[in-house]
């Protein structure tokens, strides 16, 4: 070997040593990039992943929004209806408390979650079904229910009627069974015995004596009852004196004097009853009237008067 194939064989293998090192470099950049590009494409489809995960769960959540409302719906109308409603709020709330979550479910979350929506819309329409049964119930029992009122209202308007000719009758009754006093006679008796009637003078006034009859009566019924005279002078105040014998006793809700006052057991005998009064003083002139009253009503009236 010569001395000048030395420097060859040194500038060949030099040679040989770059065109190495070029391919290595080439490898490596071509490695890198191969691992850029799988980077970049591994995020770009992650990225894809979270895009179509995020619309899936706004599609979700808008369906929970809209299985909710309807259940609201079916809620109130069944409850209106007086149906039963636990399970339907059961599921409301099971649907508000997933809505009320954060939206960074899982596919196979999401998944369920569908299943579970489109399973609750089957029971919307059951429930749209037994709304429908519900409905023609209450309306049944409504119509019975008017009928019920309408009976009812013509029952009332029935007893009603019952009621005011009872009225009227126990008032005819009463008109009927109340006493009358008929031939009443007012006579004045002097100091020494002797009557006179019609006109009177002060000094034959001695006693004032009243006398009438009870007219026969079939329907009254028999017992002990109050009659009460009252004596009315010219300007219409009542003769009264308690310590002879007068008092007050009560007519049309109102408490009035009376002269004089005596009860007896009727008997429907046409019994005759006399009342005596001694005034004490002179009586004025004038026309005086006398009135004869029993359990609140007037029985009769006479008059008489002084000279």
């Amino acid at each position: 070997m010569t001395q000048g194939d030395l420097p060859d064989r040194k500038s060949s293998g030099t040679e040989k040593g770059k065109n190495i090192l070029i391919v290595v470099l080439i490898i490596l950049v071509i490695l890198s990039g191969w691992r850029l590009f799988n980077d970049h494409r591994e995020k770009s489809k992650k990225n894809e992943e979270i895009l179509l995960l995020t619309a899936d769960n706004s599609e979700l959540n808008i369906r929970l929004d809209s299985m909710t409302f309807q259940l609201d719906l079916r809620i109130q109308e069944i409850e209106r209806l007086g149906g039963d409603v636990d399970s339907l709020v059961r599921i409301k709330e099971q649907l508000i408390r997933e809505r009320q979550l954060e939206t960074s479910r899982t596919a196979a979350e999401i998944a369920n979650l569908n299943a579970q929506i489109d399973s609750y819309s089957g029971l919307l329409k059951q429930k749209d079904t037994d709304i429908l049964r519900l409905r023609d119930q209450n309306e049944q029992l409504f119509s019975e229910n008017q009928e019920l009122k309408n009976s009812k209202a013509e029952v009332e308007e029935k007893v009603v009627i019952l009621n005011y000719q009872a009225e009227e009758l126990e008032e005819k009754v009463t008109l009927a069974s109340q006493l009358r006093a008929e031939n009443i006679r007012v006579a004045a008796i002097n100091s020494r015995g002797r009557e006179r009637e019609d006109e009177f003078r002060n000094r034959q006034l001695s006693k004032l004596k009243i006398s009438f009859s009870i007219a026969e009566n079939k329907v009254a019924p028999e017992g002990i009852r109050d009659v009460y005279v009252q004596v009315l002078t010219p300007n219409e105040q009542v003769i009264f004196d308690i310590a002879k014998g007068s008092g007050t006793f009560e007519l049309d809700g109102k408490e009035v004097f009376y002269t004089s006052k005596q009860d007896f057991i009727y008997t429907n005998t046409q019994q005759q009853l006399t009342y005596y009064y001694e005034k004490g003083s002179d009586y004025a002139k004038g026309l005086y009237t006398v009135k004869v009253f029993s359990e609140g009503t007037e029985i009769g009236s006479g008059s008489f008067e002084v000279k």
